[in-house]
């Protein structure tokens, strides 16, 4: 056997930095070298502001300190998503992480209150969401801090950030555990015999070689197609959307602790608070829009005095036909991409790089473990694809060519499946690993007008008097609880040190 001994990273940004900053953790650096070569000069998209719950597993499993963390990537906290006008214009929505209501004894809540709908119940299902609750009022507390055996306790959180700052700390982070940066332009890749990487020669003359390399480098996919030939796998017939326009603003008011997602006539918008600015984003389809137009309807929206100019970003939907090859993984925007309304780009990063130290080959890089390695992360793509392509697909909105569009488009027969089985009587597909549990998938479909035809029959054995008076006082007890809790501005400054800009 040999052992791979060094790696080589090309690209920085946030995908090449987590990269490196979880080899660092993982590997000592007497048994493994990791140089990153990036250029300033390229630069990158740097306009990911928003993360899943996971990324704040990732950071205490680095071992980073979580106040410290958020202090110096301007973070904000994030209960869920916000999703205005996507089923039928003046409606809206919301996406929560963590828990929905609790078991009732061996039943699953959201079957109990299926049937107590059937019967006429008034409650909404999101009533029973500590994160749909905190986020309604402005208010937060960190899960782990709840009084035990109390409805906070099962809220779940993610973090909005400023990807460059995660960038810069992820580096600090890396280099003091040994990582080398190289500054530098790569002009050529050199291949061996068989058609693997040995080396990159960068503009300055210096030649970099190594045992394994990872591509980071966004869209343009150095390593992985313009070196490997690697095919891409378009998704334009499941996702319509092909551009994004984005523009930081400052901030007016206190931050909210979630994310808005709003559907427009062509697209959708983000709005993401940070501590010291806000970030906002126009998604659209270049067949109904111009970038022109796209840039003045963001500017409309977006509120407070523009801090940067607006930047128009073209991408493909779409996954790498293998992320894999020979000694090459890509991670990041160099192995697909799909669109951030659901803030997966940064997750599949981490997962990217789980499955490789799962998987972690000598220099023989044996095609089993590269097989199974490109199967895990075709279903992490599809998975999250499926995900986002159901906001879309489920909507009654008719009023632009685009939603008509998005009604009746192609579906992916493993999102069609999914949902039928969640018409029979609320029952989901889940495999291992999934990060989107059945309160994530209940929500999307309860906020888009699905509802399961019928209820599981099991839930018949239970006394629904009784269950009517326990939905109220759970109801009651998650509002109380959340009317005590400091604002989420408070708690920002209180606990972390926020700045205000």
């Amino acid at each position: 056997m040999q052992p791979i001994r060094k790696i080589v990273i090309v690209g920085g940004g946030s995908s090449g930095w987590i990269s490196a900053a979880i080899l660092a953790h993982d590997f000592r650096r007497e048994v493994l070298d990791v140089e990153l070569v990036e250029s300033e000069e390229i630069g990158t998209i740097g306009v990911g502001e928003s993360t899943v719950p996971p990324f704040v597993e990732l950071i205490r499993n680095l071992g980073i300190d979580q106040q410290d963390f958020i202090r110096n990537v301007h973070a904000t906290f994030k209960l869920g998503i916000e999703f205005p006008d996507w089923h039928r214009v003046g409606e809206s929505y919301f996406h929560p992480f963590g828990w929905i209501g609790t078991p009732v004894g061996v039943h699953d809540f959201y079957q109990v209150w299926l049937k107590a709908k059937a019967l006429g119940h008034p409650s909404e299902l999101q009533s029973f969401a500590p994160c749909t609750a905190m986020a309604r009022k402005k208010r937060f507390m960190l899960p782990e801090e709840a009084p035990p055996k109390t409805p906070l306790g099962s809220a779940g959180y993610a973090l909005h950030i400023d990807a460059s700052l995660v960038a810069r700390y992820l580096r600090g982070y890396a280099e003091e555990r040994g990582v080398q940066r190289t500054e530098g332009r790569v002009t050529e890749v050199r291949q061996k015999e068989d058609g693997s990487i040995a080396s990159l020669v960068l503009q300055s003359g210096k030649e970099i070689h190594g045992d394994f390399f990872i591509d980071s480098t966004g869209f343009f996919s150095l390593l992985i197609e313009k070196t490997l030939g690697i095919e891409y796998e378009d998704w334009l017939k499941y996702l319509p959307c092909d551009r994004a326009v984005a523009v930081q603003t400052e901030n007016l008011g206190e931050p909210a602790p979630y994310t808005v997602s709003a559907a427009r006539e062509e697209g959708w918008t983000w709005r993401i608070p940070l501590q010291h600015r806000m970030g906002n984003g126009y998604v659209y389809s270049s067949e109904h829009i111009s970038d022109d137009e796209a840039t003045a309807k963001l500017l409309s929206f977006a509120k407070g005095k523009t801090l940067i100019e607006p930047n128009i970003i073209p991408f493909r939907a779409g996954m790498r036909k293998s992320f894999w090859h020979k000694n090459c993984v890509s991670v990041g925007l160099s192995a697909g991409f799909v669109e951030p309304l659901e803030a997966t780009a940064l997750h599949i990063v981490v997962r990217s790089m789980h499955h490789l130290l799962r998987l972690f080959p000598d220099q023989s890089c044996e095609p089993a473990l590269i097989n199974e390695y490109n199967r895990l992360m075709q279903q992490e793509y599809e998975r999250v694809r499926d995900f986002v392509v159901m906001h879309y697909s489920l909507t009654d909105r008719d009023d632009t060519p685009f939603w008509k569009h998005c009604r009746e488009m192609e579906i992916p027969a493993s999102l069609a499946e999914r949902i039928e089985l969640f018409k029979a009587h609320g029952s989901l597909r889940q495999g291992i690993e999934e990060l989107w549990g059945p309160v994530s998938w209940q929500s999307i479909f309860e906020g888009m007008g699905v509802r399961p035809r019928n209820y599981s029959p099991k839930v018949d054995n239970l006394d629904f008097d009784r269950v009517g008076e326990m939905l109220g006082q759970m109801e009651a007890a998650i509002n109380g609880m959340v009317d005590q809790l400091p604002s989420h501005d408070a708690f920002l400054r209180d606990r972390f040190g926020a700045i205000r800009a």
